[in-house]
């Protein structure tokens, strides 16, 4: 059985999708997690608002010793999900120790930029 690697708990305090996007490609945000251990690592994502009460509660599996790339847009919790052009925050809870990684592609300008930072693990 190989072992978890990581953190059981990640926020990513800087969130974003752009209203528009130019050219062919769409801006996103992705939440990347790696999880190095054989079993499946089941998560919880809270988003945070400045306005409004948070989506809590929001799960994802990511299967052993597997990676996966959760688009923010997608997320969804009873119909209601990150709207656009509306700052938010993320939490990340794990059952296991997991690697979180946080990516964004904006594509406002023809001049499209990719940023990709690790999220702040809480020990």
């Amino acid at each position: 059985m190989s072992a978890a690697t990581g953190e059981k708990l990640w926020i990513i305090p800087d969130g974003y999708i752009p209203e528009f996007s130019s050219g062919s490609l769409t801006s996103h945000e992705s939440i990347c997690v790696l999880n190095t251990s054989s079993e499946d690592a089941s998560l919880s994502i809270t988003i945070f608002f400045e306005d409004r009460d948070p989506l809590e509660d929001i799960t994802e599996v990511v299967q052993g010793r597997r990676t996966k790339h959760i688009r923010t847009a997608l997320l969804d919790k009873e119909g209601a999900s990150i709207p656009v052009g509306v700052p938010y925050a993320i939490q990340v809870k794990s059952n296991i120790p997991i690697i979180v990684q946080y990516s964004r592609l904006d594509a406002t300008q023809a001049e499209n930029a990719l940023m990709s930072i690790m999220a702040y693990p809480i020990k």
